[in-house]
């Protein structure tokens, strides 16, 4: 009785210990992707990847160990395995190394030695796979208790892992120490206490005993299943703290990202594995092939899980954001309610093939004024023919004395329908009537407007709703307009925030005379590049203090005006699509723009026949590209300054 306890004991722990490796594994593989894709400019985040890299090869190798029946076999992975531990005491002290730079506590004696003990590593993994001095063929009693047994120089390695885990947890304790801020320290501590997980799961305890009679299997394998189950929640942490490095994203966003990802990611694939691994290992199951219960039972897993998390989304972002609830609410409640462009177009269509269906005729039209010129925004029927007319009958000037107020002489001075080339013509007001938005048309069923009681009801709602529709884009986009103004602010505001004090840290007045972090440094940019060849918005340029003019200044002859001409040019190239250069394709537009506009002086409407675009189309064109122009000199200001 008791034998049978214990083998159902030792078959449930070696199941689900393949089922934590198996979690690790997926965790670490996207934690590692994640960061990967959204931090990777910062050092921190980078040495991070390297040493969720090497456990995810080691815990790999644990899941493949589990389908080995044989120690010879078992060889192959076992060793495979060192990939990964001969390499995470040199990832643990790059690790730590990257954080203290962040404190701004550079040491090139400490650089020196992480490039050291990523050349021991290598020695190691070498010794390894082709000697017998580190570690030999061992034993084999289960799949989670199959390892290599100890060389004559194991106890090296052992020393040397153990003091360089400690290294890098003592320099993690420095890092804290040097912290001012209770956000700093409160995410130093985080990673000062998960730190040690990875190396503690990935070290080869195993050939410390050489005799596994020395520790029960059942026993083994439970501590094994602790020490999985704390490895996977550590790397959770630490890849947590690793994610605000670097970010000027707000702390609610990254976190909100942060665990929306872990939830549709690591765990529904560690479900997915979970269920792949306890289906029934027979031939049929209710008359059909195990393969294909397996895939309809991932499939329904995949989507019930997918629908679970939708539903769990607002408890779960009520948790995330505890102190801005009803302003988070209120943003994406806005961000469903927002009219687009499209979202305009086609609900003015939808206007318009009632009007048409109510009428009984074949065309329609919504005109606005942009730029001065009339634009259709919407049609029902034949474009070409709508066109036709709005550009016969000029519209522009019809609307344009709507807009300067003299509706004495309008043809809508009586609000309804006006008859003009074989259309009925109808003003779009706001709710006060004091503006034009546009003129609504349809094709004239007869030469003057006949409306019955019903057909006027019908129309005048549909009309009521065309104007609300126009009223309301026209004030999103004047809200997007003030947007736009301030989001250099916004972005500002977001450095200062990002910007962590430490001891021995420059004070925040190196920050404030940073050109960098200067409300006006879009400004200065485009002042810089109107006087590209000359000029005192070139030559007097606040933007002389960025480190990367300084650095080319020896280049450019210590000449600062040309140092920044030098790299204004980088930046503009660096914008340079690769290829064949075209004049009019959407990639090429931005860069095309700034070098005629910029670098060859041309006038703008010499740019905008070249480049097929109404001159007001240009400027805002143009804007965009000074703003990749500010971007891409922040960037290259942050590199030199790392």
């Amino acid at each position: 009785m008791l034998k049978t306890i214990i083998t159902n004991l030792d078959l449930f722990l070696n199941f689900a210990n393949l089922i934590l490796s198996s979690a690790i594994v997926i965790t670490a593989f996207s934690l590692l992707v994640y960061i990967f894709s959204h931090n990777l400019r910062s050092a921190v985040a980078r040495s991070f990847c390297a040493l969720i890299t090497f456990v995810i090869v080691v815990y790999a190798g644990d899941v493949v160990l589990s389908k080995v029946e044989t120690l010879e076999a078992a060889v192959f992975w076992l060793k495979f395995q060192w990939i990964g531990i001969a390499f995470v005491p040199a990832a643990y002290l790059h690790f730590s190394d990257a954080l203290l730079q962040t404190t701004n506590a550079s040491s090139r004696l400490r650089r020196i030695s992480v490039y050291v003990s990523y050349a021991i590593g290598l020695a190691l993994l070498l010794m390894a796979i082709f000697t017998d001095v580190l570690v030999r063929d061992g034993v084999y009693y289960s799949p989670q208790v199959a390892h290599l047994t100890a060389g004559p120089l194991f106890w090296v390695f052992a020393i040397y892992f153990f003091v360089t885990v400690a290294g890098g947890a003592a320099n993690i304790r420095w890092a804290k120490q040097r912290c001012l801020t209770s956000a700093s320290r409160r995410r130093m501590t985080y990673l000062a206490i998960s730190f040690a997980a990875p190396g503690l799961g990935v070290f080869p305890y195993l050939l410390i005993a050489s005799q596994p009679a020395f520790i029960p299997p059942v026993a083994l394998l439970f501590l094994v299943l602790i020490g999985n189950l704390g490895v996977a929640l550590m790397i959770v942490v630490m890849a947590y703290s690793v994610a605000y490095f670097g970010v000027l994203t707000p702390d609610r966003v990254i976190k909100h990202s942060l665990i929306h990802y872990l939830l549709r990611g690591p765990f529904v694939g560690t479900c997915v594995i979970i269920i792949m691994l306890v289906m029934p290992q027979a031939e049929r199951i209710l008359g059909l092939p195990r393969d294909t219960v397996l895939i309809f039972a991932v499939v329904a897993t995949i989507v019930l899980l997918q629908i679970l998390i939708n539903l769990a989304k607002p408890f779960v972002d009520r948790l995330i954001y505890r102190q801005d609830r009803e302003e988070i609410t209120w943003i994406q409640e806005l961000d469903k309610r927002l009219l687009t462009t499209t979202d305009l177009r086609q609900f003015l269509e939808n206007v318009l093939t009632s009007l048409c269906e109510l009428l009984r005729v074949r065309r329609g039209f919504v005109v606005i004024v942009a730029g001065g010129r009339p634009q259709i925004e919407a049609h029902c029927g034949s474009l070409r023919a709508c066109r036709a007319f709005v550009d016969s009958c000029d519209l522009g000037a019809l609307s344009q004395s709507v807009f300067e107020g003299e509706e004495a002489s309008s043809p809508f001075k009586n609000g309804g329908f006006t008859v003009r080339d074989g259309y009925w013509l109808h003003p779009l007001r706001t709710k006060a009537g004091d503006a034009t938005l546009g003129i609504l048309g349809v094709e004239a069923r007869e030469p003057e407007p006949d409306l019955t009681a019903e057909e006027q009801e019908v129309v005048e709602a549909l009309i009521n709703q065309a104007e609300v529709a126009l009223e309301d884009r026209s004030l999103q986009q004047g809200i997007f307009a003030v947007l736009r103004s301030i989001i250099p602010e916004i972005e500002l505001i977001q450095r200062w925030r990002g910007t962590v004090r430490y001891t021995g840290s420059p004070g925040l007045e190196t920050i404030e005379s940073s050109p960098l972090y200067a409300p006006d440094f879009q400004q200065w940019v485009k002042d810089a590049l109107s006087h590209y060849w000359g000029g005192p918005k070139l030559t007097e340029s606040p933007l002389l203090k960025l480190k990367i003019v300084e650095e080319v200044l020896r280049e450019n002859d210590g000449n600062p005006a040309k140092a920044l001409r030098a790299v204004l040019n980088r930046a503009i190239e660096s914008l340079k699509p690769v290829g064949e250069r075209h004049m009019t394709t959407s990639e090429w537009i931005l860069y095309n723009i700034l070098e005629m506009k910029f670098i060859q002086g041309r006038r703008v409407r010499d740019i905008a026949g070249r480049l097929a675009m109404s001159e007001s189309d240009l400027y805002r064109k143009q804007r965009v590209a000074i703003e990749e122009v500010a971007k891409t000199l922040v960037d290259m200001e942050q590199q030199e300054g790392a």
